[in-house]
């Protein structure tokens, strides 16, 4: 019941928020809105709505696979910028997680909560994982990567607007890298290049960041003992 509840929300949501045209109205974002309070009011414990849900967490493999197409079409420019695009996500992999290590130092956060932080900007599966092997909490973890993603999805394209970047590479390069999956959708619905660099991204940040995390989240805690 819940799986076809939630279908008919999205699909409405989407549609309104198709008409009001907002980068405030996130499909995504509104139909949370729009679900949460139901569940509470109806006093729907989680694992009653994720077990009718079971359907939508399997398509999330096949939606995975499906951004592969927009990739191939984009295998000639991938081609002549692959140094540009493998260091840019590099580069932004690894600012991500320093800003996130100077945020959680000038805030006194303890280790715990900062492995919970540390993959904030990639997709849930792999902040997960690293938020567990770093001895966060995988929870805070994924609420995490929610929130990254809807910053992205939402403000995006209204900065990529206002300072006039027009460039597919550039645009999908810094969605995939900051908001992966989400921002991928997002890309994919404004434009095919968009998300075929933006999927391309996630995939490399998400790499990068299993990498490198430990790396520096070790490199912290030895400094901070010393």
């Amino acid at each position: 019941m819940w799986f076809i509840i939630t279908l008919m929300v999205f699909i409405i949501v989407r549609k309104v928020c198709g008409i009001i045209r907002s980068p405030l109205f996130n499909p995504l974002l509104v139909s949370l809105a729009v679900l949460i309070p139901l569940l509470v009011t109806l006093n729907v414990s989680y694992e009653t709505y994720y077990a009718d849900n079971q359907w939508v967490t399997w398509l999330l493999q096949p939606a995975v696979v499906a951004l592969a197409y927009p990739l191939y079409e984009q295998l000639p420019q991938i081609r002549r910028n692959w140094k540009l695009i493998l260091v840019s996500c590099t580069l932004g992999s690894v600012l991500s997680m320093l800003s996130t290590v100077l945020f959680a130092l000038l805030l006194d956060v303890d280790f715990e909560l900062l492995a919970s932080l540390m993959g904030k900007s990639v997709t849930t599966p792999i902040a997960m994982e690293i938020a567990s092997f770093l001895g966060g909490v995988p929870a805070i973890a994924a609420i995490m990567v929610l929130i990254a993603g809807l910053v992205g999805a939402i403000l995006a394209y209204p900065i990529y607007r206002l300072f006039n970047i027009k460039s597919p590479i550039s645009r999908g390069l810094t969605m995939g890298c900051v908001s992966h999956a989400l921002g991928t959708a997002t890309s994919a619905e404004k434009n095919t290049q968009d998300a075929a660099f933006s999927s391309l991204s996630l995939v490399i940040c998400g790499v990068v960041t299993s990498i490198a995390a430990p790396i520096i989240m070790s490199t912290v805690i030895w400094l901070t003992t010393q």
